[in-house]
C-alpha cells in the first residue's frame, strides 16, 4: 500500500503543478473572460443544487450504517460518495476555466491551444484515478477488511448516479432547445450569441460530460478494482491481491508518464487527433510491458495475457465507436437526410442496432477467455486492466467539452476567423474522443458489472442455478425491463424540461426586441435557470430505481430472483447503451457533415432533417444511455451490499 500512496501524492502534486500551468495562461479580452465567467459560474450553480438534492439522501443512508453497521462502514461510504463528488467539481472547475484560455490561444495556432485543453482534460482524468485509488486504500488501511470495500464503491456510485443522470438532463434540456428554436426556427448557426439557450448549453456540456462523465468513470475504477480485490481474496492466493494493486499502480504511473509526455510534445504532431492517439496508445504500451515484465517475475503469466485482453477490448471497442460514427458510414447516413427526416432516423436506428453486434463478440470472448486462464478472478482483472489507464482515456475524454466551449466562446466573442477555425479542428476531434468515451463506459461498464455479479455470487455462495427456477426467470425479465423504464424515465424528463426551454426561447425572441438583429443580449440566466430546476426536479425517480429495484428483488424474490435481475438488467442494459450511444453520435455527426456543404448545407432540406435526427439523438447518446452504465453497475454493488448484510 505505501507505493500506492506514493504514486497517488505524486500524480497529485503533477496535478497541482499543472492547474498553475493553465492558469498562468491569458483567459483573453473582456468578452471572452466574461463568457468563460457566465459558464463557469452557471455550471457550479448547478452542481452546488444537485449537491444540495442528494446530500440528505447520502448523509441518511451513512446514519442507517452508523447505527447498524458502526461507524468504520458509514465513514467508508461517506468517503465514496465524498471522493466522487469532488473528483468531479475539480475537474469541472478546471475545465470551465480552461475553455476561455483555448480560445485566446487558438490565435496562436493548433499545439498550443491543443496543450492547454488537453492539460484541462488531464487534471480531471489525473483527479479521478489518484483520488479514486487514495480512498481506497485508505478504507482498506482503516478496517483491514474487504467487505467495507463494497461500502466505498457504493457511495461512489450513488453520486455517481445523480451527477450523471442530472448533468444528462440539464445538458440535453438545453441542447435540445437551442437547436429546435435556435438553429430550427430562427435558423441561427452553431453557438450564436443571439440564441438565448447557447450559454446553458455550453454550461451543459461540463456538468453532463466532464462533471457526469468524470463521476461514471470514477465508479467504474473503484468498482472493478474492488471486484478484483475481493475475488482475488477469494482465492485464497496472496499474489492475487499484489499483482491487482500492481495493475492499478502501474496504470496510474502509465498515465502520468503520457500526460506528461502529450503535452510536452503537442507541437511535434500535424495534428490534435494524432497527438491524442499517440498518448493513448503509449500509456496501453506501457501498462502492457510492465504487466509482463511482472508476471514473469511472479511465474504467474496468465495475469499478463488477461490483463492484455481487457485493455485490447477498451481499444478496440473506440475504434469500433468511431467506426459507426464517422467515415463513410456517416456519409451514407447524410445522404439519407436527403429524402427526409423519416428516413434518416430509420437509418440512424438501424446503424446504431448493428453497431452493437461486434462490441457483443468482443466483451464475450474477453470474458470467456480470461474465465479460461484465471477463473471468475480473471475476468475481474480484465475490468482492471481496461480500466487501469483511466488517467489517460479521461483525459482524452474530457478534453473534448472544453474544445466545445472554446468553440462557443471564439464564436460568441467574434474572434479572428483563425481561431475559429483552430477550435473547429479541436472540436471535431473532440467530438470524436467524446464519442469513443462513451463506448470506452458502457465496455468498462459491462465487465465491472459481470465482475460484481461474480462478487455477489461468491458471496451469496451460489455454484449453479436450476433454470427451472421462476425467480430466476422473473428476476431476469424485470431485469431486461428496467433499462427501458429507466431510458423513459430519463428521455422523457429531457423532453419536459426541453419543452419548458423551447417556450422561453421563443418568447425572449418574440417579446425582447433587438436580439435577432444582435443589438440586444438574451436573458441567458433564465435559460440556465429552467435547465437546472428541470434536471434537478426529475433525475430523483429514475436515481432512486437503481438502488430500490435490486433491494426489492433481494426481499421478494430471494438471492436466484437477484441473480437473474442482474443477468438481465446487465445484459440488456449494454446493448441499449451501445445502441444510444452509436445513434446518437451517428445522427450528430452527419448533421456536421451536411453543414459542412453537403447535400446542400445549412437551411436545406437534408440539413433540416439533419438536425431533427440530432435532436432526437441526443438525449439517447448524452443523457439515457450513459445513465445507463450506472444504473447497472450501481444496482450490482447494492446486491453485494444487501447480500453481506442479510449474512447469505
Amino acid at each position: 500500500m505505501l507505493a500506492l500512496f506514493i504514486v497517488v501524492a505524486i500524480a497529485i502534486i503533477y496535478v497541482i503543478f499543472l492547474t498553475f500551468k493553465i492558469l498562468d495562461n491569458s483567459p483573453g479580452n473582456e468578452q471572452t473572460i466574461q463568457l468563460s465567467e457566465i459558464i463557469q459560474k452557471g455550471a457550479r450553480s448547478f452542481l452546488i443544487q444537485e449537491y444540495v438534492v442528494f446530500l440528505p439522501v447520502v448523509l441518511s443512508l451513512a446514519f442507517c450504517l452508523f447505527i447498524f453497521l458502526g461507524w468504520v462502514v458509514a465513514f467508508s461510504f461517506l468517503t465514496g460518495a465524498l471522493f466522487s463528488t469532488l473528483s468531479g467539481f475539480f475537474g469541472m472547475t478546471i475545465a470551465t476555466k480552461t475553455n476561455a484560455r483555448t480560445s485566446w490561444a487558438a490565435l496562436s495556432g493548433m499545439s498550443r491551444a491543443l496543450k492547454i485543453a488537453f492539460s484541462g482534460g488531464a487534471v480531471m482524468g489525473l483527479t479521478v484515478s489518484a483520488l479514486g485509488l487514495f480512498g481506497l486504500g485508505f478504507v482498506y488501511e482503516l478496517a483491514k477488511d474487504m467487505s467495507v470495500i463494497s461500502y466505498y464503491s457504493l457511495g461512489a456510485s450513488f453520486v455517481a448516479l445523480f451527477a450523471r443522470v442530472g448533468g444528462g438532463i440539464y445538458t440535453k434540456a438545453a441542447d435540445v432547445g437551442a437547436d429546435i428554436v435556435g438553429k430550427t426556427e430562427a435558423n441561427l448557426p452553431e453557438d450564436d450569441p443571439r440564441n438565448p439557450a447557447v450559454i446553458a448549453d455550453n454550461v451543459g456540456d461540463n456538468v453532463g460530460d466532464v462533471a457526469g462523465m468524470g463521476a461514471d468513470l470514477y465508479e467504474s475504477y473503484v468498482g472493478s478494482i474492488f471486484s478484483a480485490l475481493a475475488l482475488g481474496s477469494f482465492l485464497g492466493d496472496r499474489r492475487a491481491i499484489q499483482v491487482v494493486l500492481f495493475v492499478v499502480i502501474s496504470g496510474l504511473v502509465s498515465s502520468l508518464f503520457s500526460v506528461i509526455i502529450t503535452t510536452l510534445t503537442t507541437q511535434r504532431f500535424k495534428d490534435s487527433a494524432t497527438a491524442l492517439r499517440f498518448g493513448s496508445i503509449l500509456s496501453s504500451s506501457l501498462l502492457l510491458v510492465s504487466t509482463f515484465a511482472y508476471s514473469l517475475f511472479i511465474s504467474w503469466l496468465s495475469v499478463f495475457f488477461v490483463v492484455f485482453f481487457g485493455v485490447i477490448v477498451g481499444v478496440f471497442v473506440g475504434l469500433l465507436t468511431e467506426l459507426y460514427t464517422s467515415g463513410k458510414r456517416i456519409t451514407n447516413l447524410a445522404k439519407t437526410a436527403l429524402t427526409g427526416s423519416s428516413n434518416i432516423l430509420i437509418s440512424g436506428l438501424a446503424l446504431g442496432m448493428e453497431s452493437t453486434a461486434i462490441v457483443t463478440v468482443l466483451i464475450a470472448v474477453a470474458v470467456l477467455l480470461s474465465y479460461k486462464l484465471l477463473g471468475l478472478f480473471g475476468v475481474a482483472l480484465s475490468a482492471v486492466g481496461m480500466l487501469a489507464t483511466l488517467g489517460m482515456n479521461l483525459s482524452i475524454d474530457a478534453y473534448g467539452p472544453i474544445a466545445d466551449n472554446a468553440g462557443g466562446i471564439a464564436q460568441m466573442a467574434k474572434l479572428e476567423e483563425k481561431a475559429r477555425r483552430v477550435t473547429d479542428q479541436l472540436d471535431a476531434v473532440g467530438n470524436t474522443t467524446a464519442a469513443m468515451g462513451k463506448g470506452f463506459a458502457i465496455t468498462s461498464a459491462a465487465l465491472t458489472s459481470l465482475a460484481l455479479f461474480s462478487n455477489y455470487a461468491s458471496t451469496t455462495h451460489i455454484g449453479t442455478f436450476d433454470i427451472r427456477q421462476p425467480q430466476l426467470f422473473v428476476g431476469a425479465l424485470v431485469g431486461a425491463m428496467l433499462p427501458f423504464l429507466f431510458s423513459a424515465l430519463t428521455m422523457k424528463a429531457v423532453g419536459d424540461a426541453a419543452d419548458e426551454m423551447v417556450q422561453e426561447i421563443r418568447r425572449q425572441i418574440k417579446e425582447i426586441p433587438g436580439i435577432i438583429t444582435g443589438q440586444t443580449q438574451p436573458e441567458y440566466n433564465r435559460c440556465i435557470q429552467i435547465a437546472t430546476k428541470g434536471a434537478l426536479r426529475r433525475m430523483i425517480l429514475p436515481s432512486l430505481l437503481a438502488v430500490i429495484a435490486p433491494v426489492t428483488s433481494y426481499l421478494v424474490l430471494g438471492v436466484a430472483g437477484t441473480a437473474g435481475l442482474l443477468i438481465g438488467s446487465t445484459v440488456c442494459g449494454v446493448m441499449v447503451a451501445v445502441f444510444m450511444a452509436n445513434s446518437g453520435g451517428a445522427w450528430d455527426n452527419a448533421k456536421k457533415y451536411i453543414e459542412e456543404g453537403h447535400f446542400g448545407g445549412k437551411g436545406s432540406i437534408a440539413h433540416m432533417a439533419a438536425v431533427v435526427g440530432d435532436t432526437v439523438g441526443d438525449p439517447l447518446k448524452d443523457t439515457a444511455g450513459p445513465s445507463i452504465n450506472i444504473l447497472i453497475k450501481l444496482m450490482a454493488i447494492t446486491s453485494v451490499v444487501i447480500a453481506t448484510l442479510m449474512g447469505r
